[in-house]
């Protein structure tokens, strides 16, 4: 078990904190207030003390990793809504994703430029070191527990995992869902980076994490993008598949748990023989002159 901590703000707390409960990988969960501009303050204070409405979470990152739980999350938010979520109105319901570790602070920058790819709105959702967190009262823990027929602005009976569903198909195009949602194969040939060289790096189309390096990248004939290895094994989890009447080695994404295609032994012997065949429709490609922008200035040196 490796635990790790994250603070989400989506507006009232109470139904947040009841979704992400049910969460797989979740650990525990408490209500409080976050980074306002005093270190003490209480539930009727936090419109003057300018703190949010936050969920503390402890998660299994063996489990769960956090740009997959931050998924989770923008499942059941509006993150184009700025001081309000549902009915819900006022500077303590605005969204945010409030970090203790630098690290989880890139893993949540890149999400976030990222996400942005599917919406025409500005994104809302605030993205800082935590600050002056408080607990909650104990009336507001596991509320809607205590409380089954209180106030949410959100579906707290759905499945978790449907709701991300439900929502992947909205923000992605027909074929993307298909394939990192439903375990799909693009057309060969007919597909978005086939034939495409550029420098840069292939990043998770759900999460923004790095995923391959232009420069593995290698021309196969196959009809779809090959690359000699992943940026590291970490990224990729690899599985035995037994679907079509075949035994092969799918390739899923270790951020998102998505399907992003499969490897074989058939690549150049000089690049260690591997071919990491993958789905177009699983990656965005971001120029090498666009890495700094979007929160991957430091692998602009990293060699395949």
């Amino acid at each position: 078990m490796k635990k790790k901590e994250i603070y989400l703000a989506g507006g009232c707390f109470w139904g947040v904190e009841a979704f992400l409960k049910k969460v797989p990988g979740v650990l525990e969960t408490q209500v409080g207030y976050a980074n306002g501009k005093t270190a003490e303050t209480s539930y009727y204070e936090i419109g003057r003390t300018g703190h949010s409405e936050t969920v503390k979470v402890i998660f299994d990152e063996e489990i769960i990793s956090l740009p997959r739980l931050l998924e989770y999350f923008f499942a059941v938010i509006d993150p184009t809504t700025k001081n309000r979520q549902g009915n819900d109105i006022g500077t303590q319901y605005r969204t945010g994703i409030y970090f203790l570790e630098e690290e989880d602070g890139v893993h949540a920058r890149r999400f976030l430029s990222n996400y942005q790819k599917f919406y025409k709105e500005k994104l809302r959702v605030e993205l800082l070191p935590m600050e002056n967190y408080v607990a909650a009262e104990d009336y507001h823990q596991d509320y809607l527990d205590k409380n089954p027929g209180g106030y949410c602005h959100i579906n707290i009976q759905a499945d978790p995992e449907e709701v991300v569903r439900n929502r992947r198909k909205k923000l992605l195009g027909h074929m993307s869902y298909q394939v990192t949602t439903l375990n799909a194969t693009e057309p060969p040939f007919h597909n978005e980076y086939s034939d495409h060289f550029e420098e840069g790096i292939y990043v998770d189309i759900l999460t923004g994490e790095p995923l391959f390096l232009s420069a593995d990248k290698f021309e196969s004939s196959c009809g779809w993008p090959s690359f000699s290895k992943p940026l590291d094994s970490e990224v990729v989890e690899e599985v035995l598949d037994k679907s079509h009447g075949m035994l092969r080695t799918e390739v899923r994404s270790t951020w998102a748990d998505s399907h992003l295609g499969h490897v074989f032994t058939d690549g150049p012997a000089k690049l260690g023989g591997l071919r990491y065949c993958i789905n177009s429709a699983s990656l965005h490609f971001v120029p090498k002159e666009d890495m700094v922008k979007e929160g991957y200035g430091d692998l602009l040196n990293r060699k395949g």
